[in-house]
């Protein structure tokens, strides 16, 4: 998946749990969120190769984590934190790149 699909997906979590009170975005709200925060595109609507009955920006959505320790990744440089089986959390960090 193209890193400028990751960096609007990962900006999409962030706006998520930024308006959430306690500044969490879970898996679930990102499915139902994403397409408020994100355009999305027909690459990004594809359905995955690897699970079926999914399109391709859920498996970024969880890619968040899994690609902690790259460069661009939100994790990696300190926006979000991962919340085992829920989702992600936004820091201080992030809020900044926001500007919230």
């Amino acid at each position: 998946m193209a890193k400028d699909a990751e960096e609007r997906i990962s900006k999409g979590v962030l706006a998520i749990a930024a308006a959430h009170p306690k500044g969490l975005a879970t898996f679930r709200r990102c499915r139902i969120e994403i397409p408020n925060y994100v355009r999305l595109t027909a690459a990004d609507l594809a359905p995955s190769q690897t699970r079926r009955g999914e399109p391709m920006w859920h498996q970024i959505v969880r890619n968040i984590k899994c690609h902690a320790g790259e460069d661009s990744n939100y994790i990696t440089l300190g926006y979000l934190s991962h919340v085992p089986k829920t989702g992600y959390e936004i820091t201080a960090a992030g809020r900044r790149k926001l500007g919230t």
